[in-house]
């Protein structure tokens, strides 16, 4: 088995290799969005550096499965804008500076790209973006954002649920929890050049989290492929918790029997726990998660209990504390 992030030139395919142009226009959303800025709080709306550079998203585009707002896949809310989800983005791989990370990152290359699913499965494989598109074509899922920092967004993502892969595999009856692991290349990703984190970035869920519907490995946004800022290409998508447990730029998951290490946890356990569901009622300790900011909106509005996903998701968490698993 080949190590997902030792790839060579030689093996490099253009990912526009792997979608379908004919699917998902979504007539004048992108033209509207982009200038829909208005009133928008000054500190989290810094202006564009530059083109957005990402392919159309190919392969086919369902809405069908996801039109009933009852399961959660699509918010009836106003979605950020694309020129806001790609210039103001947390990625310590390229860039500290969230209103940095699109040029820090702009000549990242995903050309090649392989996943490694492997540990506690009956069926490990190594997976490229042609492989993941057999296993499900991507859904758009229309998905609330929220940041431990107190920042919001709501994003059209492109992807499946990250249920189909681990079917695939076949997960053994031991298999706990599943560990993931972001690439590290530090000529790549220069901001791994640092010791900011400890690299590279890893995270984790609890099985029946990773098995849930709402769990998305995405591979694109607003009908395009993801750009490097925003994890490029394939990253995690959990809705109900605060954003530092998306892990982006995955190559590596891995199915364990006990709780993995996570980077934000390992670094500030009293700051960042394991769980990382949005809760309004436990605070940060620096700040308050009461309100959040939503990013294309002036004021502050309250934050909504798993961020606004309780009815899909809370019955995970019976019986627990969730002031102590935070």
């Amino acid at each position: 088995m080949k190590e997902a992030d030792k790839i060579s030139a030689s093996e490099i395919t253009d990912p526009a290799v792997y979608f379908n142009r004919r699917n998902f226009i979504r007539t004048g959303i992108l033209a509207a969005s982009a200038v829909a800025t208005g009133f928008v709080y000054r500190r989290l709306n810094h202006p564009a550096t530059g083109e957005i550079k990402t392919a159309k998203l190919e392969g086919v585009i369902t809405t069908s499965a996801v039109t009933n707002a009852a399961s959660g896949f699509r918010v009836d809310e106003q979605e950020t804008s694309l020129e806001n989800i790609t210039h103001y983005n947390n990625f310590y791989e390229f860039s500290t500076d969230k209103e940095g990370v699109a040029s820090a990152a702009s000549g990242f290359e995903t050309k090649g790209w392989r996943v490694s699913v492997e540990g506690l499965v009956n069926k490990p494989g190594v997976f490229d973006l042609g492989d993941l598109l057999k296993i499900s074509p991507p859904e758009e899922r229309i998905y609330r954002m929220r940041c431990v920092e107190g920042w919001s967004m709501v994003i059209p993502w492109a992807g499946f649920s990250l249920s189909k892969l681990l079917d695939v595999v076949e997960p053994a009856s031991d298999a706990k929890f599943v560990a993931f692991e972001t690439l590290l290349d530090p000529r790549r990703m220069p901001g791994q050049q640092g010791d900011v984190l400890n690299w590279p970035y890893v995270e984790g869920l609890r099985m029946d989290e990773a098995m849930h519907p709402l769990t998305l490995l995405a591979s694109g946004l607003y009908g395009r492929a993801l750009p490097p800022q925003d994890g490029a290409p394939i990253r995690l998508v959990i809705p109900w918790k605060y954003g530092f447990k998306g892990i982006k730029s995955i190559v590596k998951i891995k199915l364990v029997a006990t709780q993995p290490r996570t980077t934000w946890s390992e670094y500030a356990p009293n700051e960042y726990g394991f769980y990382a569901s949005v809760n309004p009622h436990v605070d940060h300790p620096r700040w308050s998660q009461a309100t959040e900011q939503r990013i294309g909106e002036s004021g502050r509005r309250p934050t909504l209990m798993f961020n606004g996903y309780e009815e899909q998701v809370g019955h995970l968490y019976a019986g627990m504390d969730l002031r102590a698993n935070f």
